[in-house]
């Protein structure tokens, strides 16, 4: 499936130089002359090149068909994750870095998306919002609420996001995976 290149989000895979790759984060740019632009980041899924690529809107990428299959996150054992696949209980082991900066989210138990190219597994999709609960929030500063300003938070697996003012340590929230932002108070 053909999708402009603008279009790319973190997480997608899509071919490009005969190569199959994973978006691990964007940019889109949009200087005062020329037209804008999506600085793309992403990793080769078969020999772990990073590469760093700008698209245009003219641009068209391949996004990549896989096909998923849900798997139970079990436990880590050193730079391993193992899965179990929740129809035949078959365990796969697979690298850690196939996450990137969102194995901070990955819980014991947790249900993910092994995206598979060819039988192979190449992608663990995670769900794109998790809850989370703070564990440190610095204080609210006398008249910082007035204005749209945010404060730095650290979540119980250590990440740190911004956050409203309002929200205190202890608070529990609903965070983007793949941003790693605030989206909102858990309910």
């Amino acid at each position: 499936m053909k999708m402009s290149g603008v279009d790319i989000r973190p997480g997608n895979i899509i071919e490009y130089e005969k190569g199959i790759w994973k978006v691990a984060k964007i940019q889109h740019t949009q200087p005062g002359k020329g037209g804008a632009y999506m600085q793309v980041e992403m990793k080769n899924l078969e020999d772990g090149r990073k590469t760093n690529v700008r698209f245009r809107s003219a641009d068209t990428v391949e996004k990549v068909r896989l096909e998923t299959q849900d798997y139970q996150f079990l436990y880590a054992d050193d730079d391993m994750l193992v899965f179990m696949d929740q129809d035949t209980f078959e365990q796969i082991n697979l690298p850690a870095d196939l996450l990137g900066d969102a194995r901070a989210f990955l819980t014991d138990g947790m249900t993910v998306k092994l995206e598979l190219w060819e039988e192979k597994p190449i992608s663990v999709a995670l769900p794109e919002q998790v809850e989370a609960t703070i564990t440190e929030a610095d204080a609210v500063v006398k008249g910082q609420t007035a204005s749209s300003s945010y404060k730095p938070a650290v979540l119980e697996n250590g990440v740190r996001v911004m956050v409203p003012p309002h929200i205190e340590s202890g608070t529990k929230i609903v965070v983007d995976v793949y941003e790693q932002t605030y989206v909102g108070k858990a309910s």
